[in-house]
């Protein structure tokens, strides 16, 4: 996943002016810094993934257009011998 722009000194800047102790501060910037990284989806994420699913996407039709392919012949031979039996 991409790296997320999360500025922790300002943060821990914003906490400590609001009367925050700085041990604490930094703590809780810390924690929030891991958790952006890794909890949420940048836009490039959301592409890489779009990308992939449209090639799932395309193969799976590949193989369902050659799967009722095959089922057209078979039905269609099974057909034609019905037809020559009769």
């Amino acid at each position: 996943m991409a790296t997320l722009a999360f500025d922790t000194h300002a943060f821990v800047k914003e906490l400590t002016q609001a009367g925050m102790p700085e041990a604490q501060a930094e703590v809780l910037a810390r924690s929030q810094a891991a958790l952006i990284d890794e909890k949420l989806a940048t836009k490039q994420d959301l592409k890489e993934l779009e990308a992939r699913l449209r090639h799932d996407m395309k193969e799976l039709e590949l193989r369902l257009t050659i799967r009722l392919g095959s089922m057209m012949v078979v039905a269609i031979g099974v057909v034609a011998a019905l037809v020559k039996l009769l």
